[in-house]
């Protein structure tokens, strides 16, 4: 299947939380839109592998996405080596997404920053054709996205582009509430309280999503930063 946006960061959750209203607007508009975890984040405080990969599956079905898979790397000791690269170069290669979002550049949480570098580095060697991959004992053809894009996480960058998600923002609210291990925890059985667990991370996440959405005149808004500079065809459709 081949997508029109593919979504891929390290931990089931970072995807509802950076970019899930982006993800139901253009699921609504009738783009493929898919998601792929790195890892498990079988290291969170809260929750077990297992009520992550259910929770995920929950918050997939919210937002209406066409595929969701999780590659299985080490949360906490992946590398940007060699094998990680392949792995991500299977998935590139095997659904041919247009555009990729993935992890912040630089962030409070460690694996995020290096979550960037090792899908960044594994899109331009998904595109050149004599690194030879395989999927169900076929070889793949080389593949590389014409757009690759941050999400802004826990550290605020400044943006380099900001959507308006506005209409899809309960369901973003939704994806994100789907992890009920994680967030808006009511008890502790599932582990001790976090910074992210508590209902203040909610109302910090919707402050977020105001103040990013104030800067192009509208209720809420997500913000992604680029590698390169963007460029359009009417300056007319700008805001």
């Amino acid at each position: 299947m081949k997508l029109d946006l593919l979504v891929m960061t390290v931990h089931p959750d970072d995807a509802e939380l950076g970019a899930g209203g982006t993800i139901a607007k253009y699921v609504a508009e009738g783009k493929k839109v898919g998601i792929i975890d790195l890892t498990r984040g079988e290291l969170g405080t809260r929750g077990t592998a297992e009520t992550r990969a259910a929770e995920a599956e929950d918050a997939a079905r919210i937002l209406g996405v066409s595929i969701r898979e999780n590659l299985g790397l080490r949360d906490g000791f992946f590398q940007n080596d060699e094998e990680s690269q392949r792995t991500i170069i299977r998935a590139i290669r095997k659904y041919q997404p247009e555009i990729i979002i993935t992890n912040a550049l630089d962030d409070r949480h460690p694996d995020h920053g290096r979550a960037s570098k090792l899908v960044n580095d594994a899109i331009f060697l998904a595109g050149l054709r004599r690194i030879e991959t395989e999927e169900d004992g076929l070889s793949q053809e080389a593949f590389r996205p014409r757009l690759q894009l941050q999400l802004i996480q826990d550290k605020y960058i400044q943006p380099d582009i900001l959507l308006d998600v506005t209409d899809y923002w309960d369901i973003k609210e939704r994806s994100i509430l789907a992890y009920k291990t994680q967030f808006n925890a009511q008890d502790d059985d599932d582990g001790p309280q976090t910074y992210i667990s508590t209902p203040d991370f909610m109302k910090y996440t919707r402050g977020r999503g105001r103040e990013l959405g104030r800067n192009i005149q509208v209720s809420f808004a997500e913000g992604f930063t680029a590698r390169k500079i963007l460029g359009v065809n009417d300056l007319f459709e700008l805001k």
